[in-house]
């Protein structure tokens, strides 16, 4: 490509600003929620307990959250 090439470009932000607003979300951030967003708590567990749900792999908190939450369902009073 030459100078003359470059010339006729655009910068991204025109092209496709939504592409580059979600490039410039900052490491961690999340968008907006699409259902209510669960609480950061800190929680010990037994070591048993842990070691079971981390071998069943990735997504093994929400495991932990799924069966703490199929309990409250099961003893709503």
């Amino acid at each position: 490509m030459t100078l003359e090439d470059f010339s006729g470009f655009r910068p991204t932000t025109e092209v496709v600003p939504d592409v580059v607003a979600t490039w410039e979300r900052a490491r961690g951030q999340r968008g907006a929620q699409k259902a209510p967003v669960k609480e950061r708590v800190g929680l010990r567990l037994n070591r048993d307990v842990v070691e079971h749900f981390r071998q069943t792999g990735p997504g093994w908190q929400s495991r932990i959250n799924d069966v703490l939450e199929e309990y409250v369902k099961a003893n709503e009073t």
